[in-house]
C-alpha cells in the first residue's frame, strides 16, 4: 500500500475484518489487516491449556444463511468444524429442563481456527496498535482508499477523529455487555451428561459448556461464561472472580471435586446489547463498520456476513 490512496485497511482481525478482507482481496482490490494481538480470531478466541484448545470467546455458532453455510461446508470437509448439539439444559426457578434449539457448531482445534483458516491468504499484519484514523481517510498519518473498523463500537470509537461524524455517531448507538469466562479443569468427568446449558437469572453463571463434549476428546473441561452484571464488578481485577465462579459451577452441576486449574479472561465488550438493522455501515468519508452490531442478532454468522457485505460494497464503490 503505498501514499497515493490504493488499497483498504481492515482494523481487526476478527471473523469480520478478515471476510470483508477476504471479498476484496477477491475484487482485486489491494487490502491489509492490521490486528493489535498477536493472532488472528478476535472473539472467536481460544488458548491452549497443556497443548489443547479451549474457546474462551464465542462458544459455539449457528447456521441459517444459505451463503455462510457454504463457509461452514468447507470448514467441516477441512476437518475444522463439526456439529455439536440441538439440545441444551436450562436452569431458572423451575429447575432443570431440557431445550431444544438450533443445530450448534463446534470446532474440534477452537473456534479460531476457522478465522485462520479463512485469512490463510490475506496479508495480516499481527501485534500492529492502530493509534487513529483521521479525515482523508488515513491511518496513523498513512493514506488510503476507505478503512474498515471491524471491532466492538466502543473500540473503535476511541480511534476515530471527532471529524469523522458519520461514523462516530454510528458508533454512539452501540451498547455493549461485560463478561468473563472460565476454563475450568477438573480431575475427571464427575458432571451429569449435558453439552451446555444456558442458566437462567443467576447472580454469576449465564452458559456453561462441557469443552470435552464441545471439542469431542472428553477432556475434563469445563468453560462458563457469567453474566454481565457479575462481570462489571471484576472488570479491573478479573482473576479475582475465580473461586467465585468456580463456587458457582461446582454448586450448579453438583460437582464433589473442585477444580485443579482456574482460567479467567476477561471480555470488556463482550456482546452488543442491541444490534442495527443494516448489516454494516460505510460512509462517504471511507469508514467502514462491521461486526456483530451489525444485524438482527450479535452471533458468529452475523459478523460474517456483516463482513462479507461491507467488502462486497467497497469493492464496488472501488471498482
Amino acid at each position: 500500500m503505498t501514499t497515493d490512496r490504493t488499497g483498504v485497511v481492515v482494523v481487526g482481525a476478527g471473523i469480520a475484518g478478515v471476510a470483508c478482507a477476504q471479498e476484496l482481496r477477491r475484487a482485486g482490490v489491494p487490502v491489509e489487516i492490521h490486528e493489535r494481538a498477536r493472532v488472528v480470531g478476535g472473539r472467536m478466541a481460544s488458548k491452549r491449556f497443556d497443548g489443547r484448545p479451549a474457546d474462551l470467546g464465542a462458544a459455539y455458532f449457528t447456521v441459517s444463511d444459505p451463503d455462510f453455510a457454504e463457509v461452514v461446508a468447507r470448514w467441516q470437509g477441512a476437518g475444522l468444524a463439526r456439529e455439536w448439539t440441538d439440545t441444551f439444559l436450562a436452569y431458572g426457578e423451575q429447575g432443570r429442563r431440557t431445550v431444544s434449539g438450533p443445530l450448534r457448531w463446534a470446532a474440534p482445534g477452537g473456534l479460531r481456527s476457522l478465522v485462520e483458516h479463512l485469512a490463510r491468504d490475506l496479508p495480516v499484519r499481527v501485534n500492529r496498535l492502530v493509534l487513529g484514523v483521521a479525515p482523508g481517510p488515513a491511518v496513523d498519518g498513512r493514506s488510503c482508499q476507505a478503512v474498515v473498523l471491524a471491532m466492538p463500537g466502543p473500540q473503535a470509537a476511541l480511534l476515530l477523529d471527532p471529524a469523522l461524524t458519520a461514523a462516530t455517531e454510528a458508533l454512539a448507538a452501540q451498547r455493549w455487555s461485560p463478561a468473563l469466562a472460565a476454563v475450568l479443569r477438573f480431575p475427571a468427568r464427575r458432571w451429569p451428561d449435558f453439552r451446555g446449558a444456558f442458566v437462567n437469572d443467576h447472580p454469576v453463571l449465564r452458559l456453561v459448556c462441557d469443552d470435552g463434549d464441545r471439542r469431542g476428546d472428553q477432556a475434563p473441561v469445563l468453560v462458563a461464561h457469567t453474566t454481565g452484571q457479575f462481570a462489571e464488578g471484576h472488570l479491573a481485577q478479573p482473576t479475582a472472580a475465580a473461586p467465585a465462579v468456580e463456587a458457582a459451577v461446582r454448586d450448579l452441576l453438583a460437582l464433589p471435586d473442585p477444580a485443579v486449574a482456574v482460567h479467567l479472561h476477561r471480555w470488556r465488550y463482550a456482546q452488543p446489547m442491541a444490534g442495527d438493522p443494516a448489516t454494516f455501515h460505510l460512509d462517504e468519508a471511507g469508514i467502514g463498520l462491521a461486526g456483530d452490531a451489525f444485524g438482527a442478532q450479535p452471533r458468529v454468522q452475523t459478523a460474517w456476513r456483516s463482513g462479507r457485505d461491507l467488502g462486497q460494497a467497497l469493492a464496488q464503490r472501488l471498482a
